[in-house]
């Protein structure tokens, strides 16, 4: 109305003409702004969306690996003991991974110190031995013979593999290398300077720290005339020993003829030579000295290219994996004794406190059985109610009552329902705790309202004609809506009770709250043995303080939305296969 009047106030033709032009093309200037400020919307969604499936996918598809690595295993004649046969009960009680270890050991004779013993051992999964023992059971005349077997790595191990290449370059040697020293200390020689972008390397971190310890002894002798008593007293001491650090840097960095110390503070330098392998311990542009982590068979120079050196920025301080422990495998995989295969076992397996032998197998029974409990509650009782509500409940006060109390249950947080769980089920009924079944009855009631929701809604899409030519040819109202309505409305209530599935799936917090957050280790058999829940299981795995339990998490979280989005897919071609346009 007040375009028409400004446009009828408007004195000229010409006037009113321009007054016109000009709305329009406001008009068209704010539906553009509309259309691009949607499209921005759409675009920044898009793009959180795909930085965080990327994000997880990084972190996750190593999780579907891992390193194993070949043995040849003795089994002693003796490890059962005489007249014993080999059955199940027996075998538990044999130690098969003490026999594997015993086996690595046998590839570095060596390894003789208790510490070094076992940082090798510690190589090998606690489960190594496990695959053995299911060998041995299946075939009793492998004891006493030979088993060429591939036993899991570590997690630390593995993830030392799977991440070798990041943090660490690899340089073949460009002069001929001549090892030379006693055993234990040596130094290796090159004649050309092949070690001089490492020596600068150590350099430039040593020259950092130095740096950045100055900034911090700089920040305390500010804070020093603020403090008093005690407390002056230890951050003196505290600037005292900063400075002592400083220096020492300084005194490294300032030594003679390029020389330069390295310590578990600084970039790794690792030089394999044949089949020995030496950590540096002093560097210079064409020689080291250092220890020697893997022997030699042989003293004989090395020529261009048949040798290489690994240099590995992060500090040994800041790796879970020593560089002893890299060497080892280092020399392992150049003998092709290291292998990258599927890991089944993350499907096959149950929890467990080693990352490289969990898996999601007890959580996915887990769900799934919680799934069954809630679908066979949810899908009848919430069709039932929805076509009582809509064909058969009169319209008065009670009724209307019971609508908002639905559409409100719909929008309570689901820890509510948990809560109430708790009350009833376990502390009231007293079922048992951290079951499929009681898991099953929480998301049941957490589904039902959005269920019911959605069967009304495609009840109400069915055309009325088609009811009322039923009830024209005699049907009664009972037949008209089981033989009529109800077939036509049935693909929205499959759409709605798998959406109400998907939704209860990825459900945590009602089931935290009956019991199964708890760690369970067997696969669950039955509605009452205790499980978890495939949320449960990221949840509990994300607080886990090891580094490669945050892949299992992520790898975790994959397969989740996986079932997910076939889910919600299951839905929409359910919806497109069935649906009728009227």
């Amino acid at each position: 109305m007040t375009e028409i009047f400004s446009i009828e106030k408007a004195p000229a033709t010409a006037e009113r003409n321009a007054f016109v032009a000009a709305r329009i093309a406001q008009r068209y200037r704010s539906e553009r702004l509309f259309r691009f400020f949607g499209l921005a919307a759409v675009a920044v969604t898009a793009a959180f969306v795909v930085i965080l499936l990327t994000d997880i996918l990084i972190r996750g598809i190593p999780a579907f690996t891992q390193h194993r690595l070949a043995l040849d295993v003795a089994v002693p004649a003796d490890v059962l003991p005489a007249g014993t046969e080999a059955s199940t009960d027996v075998l538990r009680s044999v130690d098969f991974a003490k026999i594997v270890r015993e086996s690595l050991r046998g590839a570095f004779p060596d390894v003789s110190e208790r510490k070094r013993r076992k940082a090798l051992d510690g190589l090998l999964s606690s489960g190594a031995g496990d695959e053995l023992r299911r060998r041995v059971l299946a075939d009793p005349s492998l004891i006493g013979g030979t088993v060429s077997l591939s036993a899991p790595l570590s997690a630390d191990a593995d993830l030392q593999l799977k991440s070798g290449s990041s943090g660490i370059e690899r340089k073949l040697g460009t002069g001929t290398a001549s090892l030379s020293g006693p055993a234990g200390k040596v130094s290796v020689t090159s004649t050309a300077e092949d070690f001089s972008a490492a020596a600068q390397l150590v350099r430039a971190a040593i020259e950092r720290q130095k740096d950045r310890l100055a900034t911090e002894v700089t920040r305390l002798e500010q804070l020093l005339p603020q403090t008093v008593g005690e407390e002056r007293q230890g951050l003196d001491q505290k600037i005292a020993d900063l400075k002592q650090r400083v220096a020492s840097y300084g005194t490294r960095l300032s030594a003679a003829g390029g020389d330069i110390d390295l310590d578990s503070s600084t970039p790794t330098v690792l030089v394999a030579l044949g089949d020995a392998w030496i950590k540096a311990e002093r560097v210079t542009p064409r020689s080291i000295a250092g220890a020697t982590l893997v022997p030699s068979s042989s003293t004989a120079p090395a020529a261009p290219g048949a040798w290489r050196m690994l240099v590995i920025e992060t500090p040994e301080s800041n790796r879970t994996t020593s560089d002893q422990e890299i060497a080892w495998l280092e020399s392992l995989a150049a003998e092709n004794r290291v292998s990258r295969h599927f890991n089944w076992q993350f499907f096959t397996s149950g929890d467990s406190r080693e990352p490289e032998l969990a898996g999601i197998r007890g959580a996915l029974i887990g769900s799934i059985l919680t799934l069954l409990v809630t679908l066979a509650l949810c899908l009848p009782i919430g069709v039932a109610a929805a076509v009582y509500l809509e064909e058969f409940a009169p319209k008065n006060r009670l009724t209307d009552i019971i609508e908002v109390n639905i559409n409100n249950l719909a929008a309570v947080p689901s820890i509510v329902f948990g809560l109430l769980g708790l009350a009833v089920f376990l502390n009231f009924f007293g079922l048992p705790r951290s079951a499929p079944l009681v898991g099953g009855l929480v998301l049941a009631l957490l589904v039902l309202p959005t269920i019911i929701i959605a069967s009304r809604a495609a009840l109400k899409a069915v055309p009325p004609s088609i009811k009322e030519a039923a009830l024209g040819v005699g049907a009664s109202h009972q037949q008209a809506v089981f033989h009529h309505v109800l077939p036509l409305a049935l693909p929205g209530i499959m759409t709605g009770t798998i959406i109400g599935m998907a939704h209860a799936l990825g459900e945590t917090a009602p089931l935290l709250m009956i019991g199964m957050v708890a760690f369970i280790v067997e696969v669950p058999d039955g509605l009452t043995s205790a499980a978890t829940a495939l949320p449960v299981q990221i949840y509990l795995w994300s607080d886990l303080p090891e580094v490669a339990f945050q892949s299992k998490t992520a790898a975790a979280i994959i397969v989740l939305l996986g079932v997910l989005f076939v889910m919600n897919g299951a839905a929409i071609y359910l919806r497109r296969r069935f649906e009728r346009r009227w």
